[in-house]
Protein backbone atom coordinates (compact mmCIF):
# COMPACT_ATOMS: atom_id res chain seq x y z
CA UNK A 1 0.00 0.00 0.00
CA UNK A 2 1.52 3.35 -0.92
CA UNK A 3 2.06 5.41 2.05
CA UNK A 4 -0.19 8.75 2.66
CA UNK A 5 0.97 12.02 2.49
CA UNK A 6 1.06 13.90 5.88
CA UNK A 7 -0.42 17.29 4.24
CA UNK A 8 -0.75 20.66 6.25
CA UNK A 9 -3.67 23.01 5.39
CA UNK A 10 -3.62 26.55 5.90
CA UNK A 11 -6.78 28.38 5.79
CA UNK A 12 -8.01 32.04 7.22
CA UNK A 13 -5.27 34.75 7.28
CA UNK A 14 -5.30 38.39 7.66
CA UNK A 15 -6.57 39.77 4.45
CA UNK A 16 -10.06 40.77 3.82
CA UNK A 17 -10.55 37.57 2.21
CA UNK A 18 -10.23 35.82 5.54
CA UNK A 19 -14.35 34.10 5.32
CA UNK A 20 -13.64 33.45 1.61
CA UNK A 21 -10.67 31.49 2.81
CA UNK A 22 -12.68 29.22 5.07
CA UNK A 23 -15.26 28.38 2.24
CA UNK A 24 -12.44 27.52 -0.40
CA UNK A 25 -10.92 25.07 2.53
CA UNK A 26 -13.88 23.43 3.21
CA UNK A 27 -14.43 22.45 -0.35
CA UNK A 28 -10.97 21.37 -1.08
CA UNK A 29 -10.98 19.65 2.40
CA UNK A 30 -13.83 17.42 1.04
CA UNK A 31 -12.41 16.58 -2.18
CA UNK A 32 -9.42 15.59 -0.76
CA UNK A 33 -8.94 11.65 -0.95
CA UNK A 34 -8.54 10.47 2.62
CA UNK A 35 -7.17 7.22 1.11
CA UNK A 36 -4.53 9.25 -0.52
CA UNK A 37 -4.15 11.69 2.74
CA UNK A 38 -3.48 12.53 5.75
CA UNK A 39 -4.99 16.42 6.29
CA UNK A 40 -4.36 18.25 9.26
CA UNK A 41 -5.49 21.95 9.38
CA UNK A 42 -3.71 25.18 10.50
CA UNK A 43 -6.07 28.62 11.10
CA UNK A 44 -4.14 31.42 10.19
CA UNK A 45 -6.17 34.28 12.53
CA UNK A 46 -6.83 37.72 11.46
CA UNK A 47 -3.58 38.88 13.51
CA UNK A 48 -1.51 36.61 10.99
CA UNK A 49 -0.88 33.92 13.96
CA UNK A 50 -1.29 30.05 12.84
CA UNK A 51 -3.18 28.13 15.37
CA UNK A 52 -3.13 24.65 16.81
CA UNK A 53 -5.28 21.97 14.88
CA UNK A 54 -7.46 21.00 17.31
CA UNK A 55 -8.54 25.21 18.01
CA UNK A 56 -8.40 25.41 13.98
CA UNK A 57 -10.66 22.58 13.92
CA UNK A 58 -13.21 23.84 16.28
CA UNK A 59 -13.32 27.10 13.62
CA UNK A 60 -13.33 24.47 10.65
CA UNK A 61 -16.45 23.05 12.19
CA UNK A 62 -18.07 26.64 12.67
CA UNK A 63 -17.53 27.43 16.47
CA UNK A 64 -16.76 31.03 17.29
CA UNK A 65 -13.44 31.76 15.46
CA UNK A 66 -12.81 34.93 17.52
CA UNK A 67 -13.36 33.07 21.28
CA UNK A 68 -11.17 30.42 20.48
CA UNK A 69 -8.87 32.16 18.69
CA UNK A 70 -8.56 34.35 21.89
CA UNK A 71 -8.38 31.63 24.24
CA UNK A 72 -5.48 30.12 21.45
CA UNK A 73 -2.88 33.21 21.91
CA UNK A 74 -2.65 32.57 25.65
CA UNK A 75 -1.27 29.65 25.31
CA UNK A 76 1.67 30.99 23.09
CA UNK A 77 4.77 32.62 24.44
CA UNK A 78 4.35 35.56 22.52
CA UNK A 79 7.71 37.06 23.63
CA UNK A 80 9.14 33.60 21.02
CA UNK A 81 9.87 35.56 17.80
CA UNK A 82 8.78 32.24 16.52
CA UNK A 83 5.00 32.66 17.89
CA UNK A 84 3.39 33.15 14.81
CA UNK A 85 4.80 29.80 13.61
CA UNK A 86 5.14 27.64 16.51
CA UNK A 87 1.72 25.60 15.99
CA UNK A 88 3.77 24.26 13.32
CA UNK A 89 5.51 22.08 15.33
CA UNK A 90 2.62 20.01 16.82
CA UNK A 91 2.76 17.57 13.47
CA UNK A 92 5.37 15.07 13.36
CA UNK A 93 5.50 14.98 9.92
CA UNK A 94 4.36 17.44 6.77
CA UNK A 95 4.97 16.24 3.43
CA UNK A 96 3.60 19.23 2.14
CA UNK A 97 1.78 22.13 2.63
CA UNK A 98 -1.38 22.99 1.06
CA UNK A 99 -2.23 26.98 1.42
CA UNK A 100 -5.73 27.98 0.89
CA UNK A 101 -5.21 31.54 1.92
CA UNK A 102 -5.97 34.63 -0.50
CA UNK A 103 -4.91 37.76 -0.57
CA UNK A 104 -2.16 38.65 1.64
CA UNK A 105 -0.05 36.02 3.25
CA UNK A 106 -1.42 33.55 0.41
CA UNK A 107 -0.52 35.30 -2.58
CA UNK A 108 1.83 37.90 -2.03
CA UNK A 109 4.73 35.40 -1.64
CA UNK A 110 5.25 35.63 2.20
CA UNK A 111 3.80 32.02 3.04
CA UNK A 112 6.03 30.85 0.12
CA UNK A 113 9.01 32.06 1.53
CA UNK A 114 7.98 30.17 5.13
CA UNK A 115 7.81 27.25 2.94
CA UNK A 116 11.07 27.38 1.37
CA UNK A 117 12.78 28.31 4.86
CA UNK A 118 10.89 25.43 6.12
CA UNK A 119 12.19 23.14 2.85
CA UNK A 120 9.42 21.26 2.41
CA UNK A 121 7.07 21.16 -0.74
CA UNK A 122 3.95 23.36 -1.13
CA UNK A 123 1.16 23.63 -3.56
CA UNK A 124 1.21 26.90 -6.19
CA UNK A 125 3.61 29.38 -7.45
CA UNK A 126 7.22 30.13 -5.64
CA UNK A 127 7.80 33.81 -3.85
CA UNK A 128 8.78 36.05 -6.34
CA UNK A 129 6.33 34.54 -8.96
CA UNK A 130 3.43 34.76 -6.45
CA UNK A 131 4.53 38.49 -5.56
CA UNK A 132 4.57 39.65 -8.35
CA UNK A 133 1.38 38.20 -9.53
CA UNK A 134 -0.31 39.67 -6.57
CA UNK A 135 1.15 43.15 -7.32
CA UNK A 136 -1.34 44.70 -10.14
CA UNK A 137 1.20 47.42 -11.42
CA UNK A 138 3.91 44.91 -11.26
CA UNK A 139 1.87 42.53 -13.24
CA UNK A 140 1.08 45.10 -15.89
CA UNK A 141 4.63 45.71 -16.45
CA UNK A 142 5.54 42.00 -16.75
CA UNK A 143 2.34 41.42 -19.63
CA UNK A 144 3.35 45.18 -21.39
CA UNK A 145 6.88 43.85 -21.75
CA UNK A 146 5.62 39.84 -22.88
CA UNK A 147 3.18 42.04 -25.29
CA UNK A 148 0.42 40.44 -24.08
CA UNK A 149 -2.78 43.22 -24.21
CA UNK A 150 -4.51 44.82 -21.00
CA UNK A 151 -5.95 47.93 -20.40
CA UNK A 152 -4.15 51.38 -19.97
CA UNK A 153 -3.54 52.59 -16.53
CA UNK A 154 -1.95 55.36 -14.28
CA UNK A 155 -0.20 54.76 -10.88
CA UNK A 156 -0.49 56.63 -7.93
CA UNK A 157 0.63 56.43 -4.21
CA UNK A 158 -0.09 57.82 -1.13
CA UNK A 159 2.25 60.52 -2.05
CA UNK A 160 0.82 61.15 -5.43
CA UNK A 161 -2.55 61.18 -5.09
CA UNK A 162 -2.73 64.36 -5.99
CA UNK A 163 -1.47 64.62 -9.47
CA UNK A 164 -4.61 64.27 -11.21
CA UNK A 165 -8.06 65.52 -11.21
CA UNK A 166 -10.75 63.01 -12.80
CA UNK A 167 -10.92 64.80 -16.17
CA UNK A 168 -7.17 64.34 -16.21
CA UNK A 169 -7.57 61.07 -15.70
CA UNK A 170 -9.88 60.61 -18.30
CA UNK A 171 -8.34 62.32 -20.84
CA UNK A 172 -4.92 60.88 -20.06
CA UNK A 173 -6.46 57.22 -20.37
CA UNK A 174 -9.28 58.23 -22.78
CA UNK A 175 -11.55 56.39 -20.70
CA UNK A 176 -15.41 57.99 -19.50
CA UNK A 177 -15.82 54.99 -16.86
CA UNK A 178 -12.83 54.51 -14.74
CA UNK A 179 -11.59 51.61 -12.18
CA UNK A 180 -9.67 52.72 -9.30
CA UNK A 181 -7.83 49.87 -7.87
CA UNK A 182 -5.17 48.91 -4.67
CA UNK A 183 -2.44 47.85 -6.20
CA UNK A 184 -2.11 44.49 -3.68
CA UNK A 185 -5.73 43.16 -2.93
CA UNK A 186 -7.91 40.31 -4.64
CA UNK A 187 -11.62 39.38 -5.31
CA UNK A 188 -12.60 42.62 -6.01
CA UNK A 189 -12.04 44.58 -2.34
CA UNK A 190 -10.54 48.07 -2.77
CA UNK A 191 -11.88 48.79 -6.16
CA UNK A 192 -14.49 51.21 -7.53
CA UNK A 193 -15.49 51.91 -10.65
CA UNK A 194 -16.15 55.67 -11.29
CA UNK A 195 -17.99 58.28 -13.23
CA UNK A 196 -16.98 61.31 -11.84
CA UNK A 197 -14.54 63.53 -9.05
CA UNK A 198 -16.70 62.33 -6.08
CA UNK A 199 -17.03 58.81 -6.94
CA UNK A 200 -13.07 58.60 -8.16
CA UNK A 201 -12.07 60.96 -4.79
CA UNK A 202 -14.29 58.05 -2.27
CA UNK A 203 -12.45 55.06 -4.64
CA UNK A 204 -8.78 56.40 -4.68
CA UNK A 205 -9.45 57.00 -0.54
CA UNK A 206 -10.87 53.36 -0.08
CA UNK A 207 -8.02 51.98 -2.18
CA UNK A 208 -5.62 53.63 0.26
CA UNK A 209 -6.78 51.85 2.86
CA UNK A 210 -5.50 48.42 1.80
CA UNK A 211 -2.08 49.48 -0.39
CA UNK A 212 -0.07 52.67 -1.10
CA UNK A 213 -0.09 51.85 -4.46
CA UNK A 214 -3.03 52.29 -6.73
CA UNK A 215 -3.83 51.48 -10.32
CA UNK A 216 -6.41 53.78 -12.52
CA UNK A 217 -7.43 51.74 -15.10
CA UNK A 218 -9.63 52.55 -18.45
CA UNK A 219 -12.57 50.81 -18.36
CA UNK A 220 -14.10 48.61 -21.57
CA UNK A 221 -17.06 50.03 -23.40
CA UNK A 222 -19.89 47.11 -22.44
CA UNK A 223 -17.58 44.45 -21.45
CA UNK A 224 -17.51 40.92 -21.06
CA UNK A 225 -15.98 39.51 -18.08
CA UNK A 226 -14.39 35.40 -19.16
CA UNK A 227 -12.08 33.49 -17.16
CA UNK A 228 -9.76 30.29 -18.02
CA UNK A 229 -7.91 27.88 -15.06
CA UNK A 230 -4.53 26.89 -15.77
CA UNK A 231 -3.09 23.68 -14.48
CA UNK A 232 0.48 22.41 -14.49
CA UNK A 233 4.37 23.51 -14.59
CA UNK A 234 7.11 23.22 -17.30
CA UNK A 235 4.23 21.90 -19.89
CA UNK A 236 0.74 24.04 -18.39
CA UNK A 237 -2.82 23.08 -20.21
CA UNK A 238 -5.63 25.63 -20.21
CA UNK A 239 -9.43 24.74 -19.18
CA UNK A 240 -12.60 25.58 -21.28
CA UNK A 241 -13.82 29.50 -21.13
CA UNK A 242 -15.98 30.22 -18.32
CA UNK A 243 -17.86 33.54 -18.24
CA UNK A 244 -20.31 35.34 -16.53
CA UNK A 245 -23.73 37.23 -17.05
CA UNK A 246 -24.30 39.79 -14.54
CA UNK A 247 -27.75 40.92 -13.18
CA UNK A 248 -29.12 43.70 -15.04
CA UNK A 249 -28.99 46.48 -12.72
CA UNK A 250 -25.22 45.73 -12.01
CA UNK A 251 -22.29 47.10 -13.58
CA UNK A 252 -19.72 44.94 -12.82
CA UNK A 253 -18.41 41.91 -11.15
CA UNK A 254 -17.90 43.13 -7.63
CA UNK A 255 -17.31 41.39 -4.37
CA UNK A 256 -21.36 40.76 -3.62
CA UNK A 257 -21.46 39.02 -6.90
CA UNK A 258 -18.69 36.83 -6.36
CA UNK A 259 -18.66 35.50 -2.93
CA UNK A 260 -22.73 36.94 -1.29
CA UNK A 261 -25.14 36.89 -3.62
CA UNK A 262 -24.92 34.95 -6.52
CA UNK A 263 -28.65 34.23 -6.99
CA UNK A 264 -28.65 36.38 -10.03
CA UNK A 265 -25.76 35.29 -11.63
CA UNK A 266 -25.62 33.22 -14.89
CA UNK A 267 -22.45 31.40 -15.38
CA UNK A 268 -21.68 30.36 -18.90
CA UNK A 269 -19.83 26.95 -18.76
CA UNK A 270 -18.41 26.87 -21.15
CA UNK A 271 -18.82 30.56 -22.52
CA UNK A 272 -19.58 30.49 -26.15
CA UNK A 273 -17.37 32.26 -28.13
CA UNK A 274 -15.76 32.43 -31.57
CA UNK A 275 -12.81 29.75 -32.40
CA UNK A 276 -10.70 32.32 -32.97
CA UNK A 277 -11.23 34.36 -29.50
CA UNK A 278 -11.27 31.21 -27.75
CA UNK A 279 -7.67 30.22 -29.20
CA UNK A 280 -6.43 34.02 -28.27
CA UNK A 281 -7.33 33.79 -24.99
CA UNK A 282 -5.82 30.22 -24.95
CA UNK A 283 -2.68 32.01 -26.40
CA UNK A 284 -2.44 35.14 -23.65
CA UNK A 285 -2.89 33.13 -20.72
CA UNK A 286 -0.26 30.59 -21.38
CA UNK A 287 2.20 33.19 -22.03
CA UNK A 288 1.23 35.43 -19.28
CA UNK A 289 1.39 32.02 -17.02
CA UNK A 290 4.73 31.89 -18.35
CA UNK A 291 5.84 35.06 -18.76
CA UNK A 292 5.03 35.25 -14.64
CA UNK A 293 7.14 32.44 -13.80
CA UNK A 294 4.09 30.80 -12.72
CA UNK A 295 3.62 26.91 -11.86
CA UNK A 296 0.84 24.75 -10.51
CA UNK A 297 -2.64 26.63 -10.69
CA UNK A 298 -3.83 29.96 -11.51
CA UNK A 299 -6.83 31.43 -12.78
CA UNK A 300 -6.65 34.12 -15.49
CA UNK A 301 -9.70 36.76 -15.77
CA UNK A 302 -10.41 38.85 -18.91
CA UNK A 303 -12.43 41.20 -20.66
CA UNK A 304 -13.79 41.16 -23.97
CA UNK A 305 -14.52 44.56 -25.38
CA UNK A 306 -17.58 45.60 -27.62
CA UNK A 307 -15.93 44.52 -30.51
CA UNK A 308 -14.61 41.01 -28.53
CA UNK A 309 -11.30 42.12 -27.89
CA UNK A 310 -9.95 40.06 -25.23
CA UNK A 311 -7.36 41.47 -22.45
CA UNK A 312 -6.18 40.28 -19.25
CA UNK A 313 -7.41 41.55 -16.19
CA UNK A 314 -5.20 39.60 -13.80
CA UNK A 315 -4.00 36.21 -12.49
CA UNK A 316 -5.57 34.58 -9.37
CA UNK A 317 -2.48 32.49 -8.01
CA UNK A 318 -4.32 30.44 -5.09
CA UNK A 319 -8.06 30.95 -6.66
CA UNK A 320 -10.98 30.71 -4.92
CA UNK A 321 -12.79 26.80 -4.46
CA UNK A 322 -15.76 28.25 -3.23
CA UNK A 323 -19.85 27.13 -4.54
CA UNK A 324 -19.49 29.41 -6.67
CA UNK A 325 -16.12 29.93 -7.60
CA UNK A 326 -15.14 29.12 -11.82
CA UNK A 327 -11.60 27.62 -11.31
CA UNK A 328 -12.84 24.46 -9.84
CA UNK A 329 -15.91 24.42 -12.51
CA UNK A 330 -14.47 25.13 -15.20
CA UNK A 331 -12.17 22.04 -15.33
CA UNK A 332 -15.10 19.77 -14.16
CA UNK A 333 -16.75 21.04 -17.41
CA UNK A 334 -13.10 20.29 -19.42
CA UNK A 335 -13.15 16.40 -17.71
CA UNK A 336 -11.30 17.00 -15.34
CA UNK A 337 -13.39 16.17 -11.68
CA UNK A 338 -13.08 17.72 -8.43
CA UNK A 339 -10.54 15.03 -6.71
CA UNK A 340 -8.88 14.36 -9.56
CA UNK A 341 -7.93 18.31 -9.63
CA UNK A 342 -6.53 18.47 -6.22
CA UNK A 343 -4.76 14.85 -6.69
CA UNK A 344 -2.86 17.04 -9.90
CA UNK A 345 -2.46 20.28 -7.60
CA UNK A 346 -0.45 18.56 -5.34
CA UNK A 347 1.59 16.50 -7.57
CA UNK A 348 2.51 19.55 -9.47
CA UNK A 349 3.56 20.61 -6.31
CA UNK A 350 5.56 17.61 -5.63
CA UNK A 351 7.27 17.52 -8.60
CA UNK A 352 8.12 21.58 -8.49
CA UNK A 353 10.13 21.02 -5.14
CA UNK A 354 11.90 18.36 -6.72
CA UNK A 355 12.74 20.07 -9.93
CA UNK A 356 14.33 23.16 -7.90
CA UNK A 357 16.19 20.50 -5.39
CA UNK A 358 18.15 19.34 -8.47
CA UNK A 359 20.00 23.36 -8.33
CA UNK A 360 23.40 23.78 -7.29
CA UNK A 361 24.56 26.11 -4.94
CA UNK A 362 28.09 26.93 -4.52
CA UNK A 363 29.61 28.09 -1.49
CA UNK A 364 33.03 30.06 -1.58
CA UNK A 365 35.65 29.94 1.07
CA UNK A 366 36.99 33.92 1.03
CA UNK A 367 40.00 33.43 2.87
CA UNK A 368 42.23 36.58 3.71
CA UNK A 369 40.63 39.83 2.90
CA UNK A 370 42.94 42.09 0.77
CA UNK A 371 41.92 45.76 0.42
CA UNK A 372 43.01 48.07 -2.00
CA UNK A 373 44.41 51.40 -1.46
CA UNK A 374 41.57 54.03 -0.90
CA UNK A 375 41.34 57.52 -1.99
CA UNK A 376 39.50 59.62 -0.15
CA UNK A 377 38.15 62.91 -1.76
CA UNK A 378 35.79 64.27 1.06
CA UNK A 379 36.05 63.99 4.49
CA UNK A 380 35.45 60.70 6.33
CA UNK A 381 33.99 60.64 9.45
CA UNK A 382 34.64 57.84 12.17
Amino acid sequence: MTKKLNIAMLFGGNSSEHDVSKRSAHNIYDAMDKEKYNVTIFLISKAGYIMNPQDSWRVFEGEDEDTIVEAGMKELDLKNPLAPIQNLGEVESIDLFYPVVHGNLGEDGTLQALFRLLQKPFIGAGTAASAMSFDKDLTKRILNQAGIRNTDYVLLTDQTQSDYTFAQLQERLQSDVLFVKAAKQGSSVGISRVTNEAEYQRGLQDALQYDYKVLVEAGLKRPREVFISVLGNEQPRVSKIGGIVLPENDEWYDYNNKFVDASGMVFELPAELPVDTVAEIESMALKAYQALGLVGLTRMDFMLDADGVPYLGEPNTLPGFTNISLYPQMWQVSGLGYSELIDEIINYGLAEFERNAKLSYDFVTLGEEHVGEKKYNAEVKD
